[in-house]
């Protein structure tokens, strides 16, 4: 009989153990005085159960290496001892326990499971939907926002596939939350509808019906057929890690809702890295923000007519690299579209021959950002209002053809409600500066003294706060500010003097009392 590694109990020997075991048992059994506990027989009664266990095992072990086939004869041995015992003493009490015992099956369901074709020849749309409602299938007894279901963390695995799909995968219509799809690739079929999605969060209601949805490591390829995510109406979702492509429509679409966060994806119409031959005729746009209070952190939008579309207010979004189509063939990076109440931030983003425009904005930041390729800013004006903007702390870059970093469209009806605008303390190479705080000085021997500030002010004709100083050496004369029109600061002496006048100019000079 082999015991393991180092050491082997030969069959007759186990044998006699046994027999040996099996005489002390019914000796002591026998002349042991009726008060003997029977806690000591129970005690004694295991000890040989597990004795004869062993012996099984080890004879199982001697008969897959000697041929010989007693392993049988052996479970047979033990079964006939067990039920003398349970005759003699009675069926073993069930044992309580404070929890009862639960089954529980695992939450992770893979598509594979239910028959869907990861190698992406098949249809798969049915084996998909049928896991999505198998998980909004089982709650856990807890909720998220009053009315949304906590489905328990569970995640629909694809497993690393390919999966085409002939209509969008949209959530059911009851509540759920804390749900996951990660870990593969889905593909539009050449029939899938052209305005829809791939993976569609739509309520049936105008209430929240999704909180915590979490869609990861997946690529998604439109097929030319419509856009990727459609996330609307829902709570605290996360698109982390996603790759998108082949859109005609938009590659995230976010509508109402609240909180949507979009990270370390890249997105584009066509997959290239620049210079592509299709760039004028690239369409669709990247990420279309609908909503408030939403976040796109580290995402390349590398081919789109628009990369970042932003409709809505308390949006941010940091990290993020636009060369989707060029300013010069009527591409932008991101556009803000919520005039009178913008509310956007744009920090630390890169704008690679595509800038950022802004409608009649309220309140926007755009800071620590590179603008590479003449990318500017434009701001457009639709009722003439700029209010409450910061430009500030950026780089801007360009071919040295008199491009400006920060432009007014007045075609509409020109600015006229401007107010704490500042563009300042950007660092230009190969481009025009513009800003809305300048300084400048001028030398002349006469009565007065003119710097022109046209060329850097970005507001024409405005002047809302001018400092200045007149040195004139030894001689002591009167002095006083005459003009500030078309941006051109003057001061007049009273008597002809050897002076320079040095002048600071604010367009947006915040009043305070």
């Amino acid at each position: 009989m082999y015991l393991g590694k180092y050491l082997y109990l030969p069959t007759h020997l186990s044998s006699l153990y046994l027999s040996l075991f099996l005489s002390y048992l019914v000796a002591h059994t026998k002349y042991s005085k009726k008060s003997v506990k029977m806690a000591r027989i129970d005690m004694l009664v295991k000890l040989f159960m597990g004795f004869v266990y062993v012996n099984v095992i080890l004879g199982y072990v001697e008969s897959s290496y000697s041929g010989v086939t007693g392993y049988h004869v052996a479970i047979r041995r033990m079964a006939l001892f067990k039920a003398a015992h349970i005759i003699r003493n009675g069926a073993p009490q069930p044992q309580s326990y404070s929890s009862p015992l639960v089954v529980s099956r695992s939450r992770v369901l893979h598509v594979t499971d239910y028959g869907a074709d990861p190698t992406g020849r098949l249809d798969s749309t049915e084996a998909l939907e049928q896991a999505i409602s198998d998980a909004f299938g089982s709650p856990v007894d807890a909720h998220l926002m009053e009315g949304i279901a906590d489905l328990g963390g569970t995640e629909i695995h694809l497993d690393g596939g390919t999966y085409k799909i002939s209509r969008p995968l949209r959530l059911p219509k009851t509540s759920g939350g804390n749900f996951m799809i990660h870990g593969g690739s889905l593909h539009a079929s050449d029939n899938f509808p052209t305005d829809r999605h791939l993976i569609e969060l739509w309520p049936s209601s105008a209430s929240l019906s999704y909180e915590y949805i979490t869609l990861k490591d997946l690529m998604i390829n439109s097929n030319f057929r419509g856009g990727g995510i459609s996330i609307i109406n829902s709570l605290r979702t996360i698109i982390d890690n996603c790759y998108i492509s082949h859109f005609t429509t938009n590659g995230i679409l976010i509508q109402d809702g609240h909180e949507t966060y979009i990270r370390n994806s890249f997105i584009g119409q066509h997959i290239n890295i620049g210079g592509d031959h299709r760039e004028k005729d690239f369409s669709g746009i990247g990420i279309n923000i609908m909503g408030n209070d939403n976040a796109v952190t580290d995402v390349v939008i590398f081919s789109a007519s628009i990369g970042v579309m932003v409709s809505g207010q308390a949006n941010v979004l940091t990290g993020v690299h636009c060369y989707n189509k060029a300013t010069a063939l009527g591409g932008t990076g991101i556009y803000v579209k919520a005039p009178g109440l913008t509310q956007t931030r744009i920090m630390n983003c890169y704008f690679d021959f595509t800038g950022i425009v802004a409608e009649d904005p309220v309140q926007l930041h755009i800071t620590g950002s590179f603008f590479l390729g003449n990318a500017f800013v434009l701001i457009k004006s639709l009722a003439g209002v700029v209010c409450g903007v910061n430009i500030v702390d950026n780089m801007f870059s360009g071919d040295y053809t008199g491009v400006e970093i920060v432009q007014l469209e007045q075609s509409n009806v020109p600015f006229t409600n401007i107010d704490q605008v500042i563009v300042d303390r950007n660092n230009v190479r190969g481009m025009v500066l513009k800003s809305t705080v300048a300084r400048g000085s001028v030398s002349s021997n006469g009565t007065t003294w003119t710097v022109d500030f046209s060329r850097v002010l970005l507001f024409p004709n405005l002047i809302k706060n001018v400092q200045y100083t007149l040195h004139a050496g030894a001689t002591f004369p009167n002095h006083v500010l005459r003009n500030i029109s078309k941006n051109c600061v003057t001061v007049e002496s009273n008597v002809p003097v050897s002076a320079t006048l040095h002048v600071s100019v604010d367009q947006s000079m915040v009043g305070y009392i």
